[in-house]
């Protein structure tokens, strides 16, 4: 475990701890401890230091816990998932489970992140992942079927996130096409769903969500787009385990749902949080921008855009999404997914 990673542990509680006391502990210099507080500072933590009292969060953190985590899953979800992996800090869960998906023949696997350096989104988009506050987790699941079988999968996802918000309290969560999920027009959670395998054949997914559940505003100052959280919603704390456990069990429910049934189970949900259904938008698609009124998805999980008297499918491959001028300041610009 790295120094920062302990003395992040030893400070979760909020609680002011001397710089010898976490020397001690440690087996590390002050010097040392002086310098993994500095590094824990600039991953957007904001951390107090007094002068004959010590170090102290200004905020009490609860740390992502394997065990926790598991202890929570529904039986169904505890057998589905074989591995699973909390780091510290990571490059990009998602990148992880890709890696593991070219080397290993396996499905069911969890990956989870206190911090991510490089995270992603859309279009190669940055996806901002502070350390200590937020949820970045990927989940690796192979299908039979080809790529060609998996579109919607995106949508039934991110009603599967939906799901899992509404069972922690938030009921208000909106659907943005093709993988946003907005809490009053700002940004509270993103997609990204990567394939490795054959077009035709059996194929891996992962599919990453990135969830803002107490964002630090200054790390958050960069996002270039409304964003908020889920605790500023909310106006309490939230156990990031137990969210986390709740998660996953709606995700793996949606996968095997959506293995059997396609998008089909989950079309009713997605109509009744649409963000964008009979709103005026525009899709910016490679021949150039397009104006329409968004008419909801079909089961392949495109977007119908009604348009000079026609209805317009749509494929999220093939186009971003952002609302016109009028609308722009209600549901907010489109933006980057974890």
């Amino acid at each position: 475990m790295m120094l920062a990673q302990t003395i992040l542990t030893l400070l979760a509680d909020g609680e002011f701890q001397s710089g010898p006391a976490l020397g001690k502990a440690t087996g590390c210099s002050r010097t040392a401890v002086w310098k993994a507080i500095q590094s824990l500072q600039n991953t957007g933590l904001e951390i107090y230091c007094v002068r004959g009292k010590g170090y102290r969060l200004a905020q009490p953190v609860e740390l992502l816990n394997r065990d926790r985590i598991l202890a929570a899953l529904d039986s169904g979800t505890r057998q589905a998932v074989q591995q699973l992996d909390v780091y510290h800090e990571i490059h990009s869960t998602n990148a992880r489970l890709l890696e593991v998906a070219r080397q290993e023949n396996t499905s069911g696997y969890v990956c989870i992140a206190e911090c991510q350096h490089m995270g992603r989104g859309r279009r190669g988009r940055q996806w901002v992942s502070p350390l200590g506050g937020n949820l970045y987790l990927s989940l690796l699941w192979r299908f039979h079927a080809g790529a060609t079988s998996l579109g919607g999968l995106s949508l039934a996802i991110a009603v599967a996130v939906v799901r899992a918000l509404r069972d922690n309290g938030l009921a208000s969560a909106q659907l943005k096409w093709p993988n946003d999920i907005l809490l009053d027009g700002h940004k509270l959670a993103g997609i990204l769903l990567e394939l490795a395998g054959e077009v035709a054949g059996p194929c891996a997914v992962v599919m990453g969500v990135g969830l803002n559940i107490r964002a630090p505003a200054a790390e958050m100052s960069v996002v270039d787009q409304p964003w908020t959280d889920l605790e500023s919603a909310l106006k309490k704390t939230v156990s990031r385990n137990e969210l986390t456990a709740s998660l996953l069990c709606h995700l793996v429910h949606a996968v095997t749902d959506f293995e059997r049934q396609g998008l089909t189970s989950f079309m009713d949900e997605w109509a009744q949080w649409d963000a964008l259904a009979g709103n005026e938008i525009i899709l910016d698609l490679p021949t150039g921008p397009v104006c329409g009124v968004a008419r909801g998805v079909d089961e392949s999980g495109a977007l119908l855009l009604a348009r000079n008297g026609e209805l317009q499918r749509h494929h999220s491959g093939e186009v971003s999404v952002r609302l016109s001028a009028k609308r722009e300041s209600l549901l907010g610009a489109c933006g980057a997914e974890p």
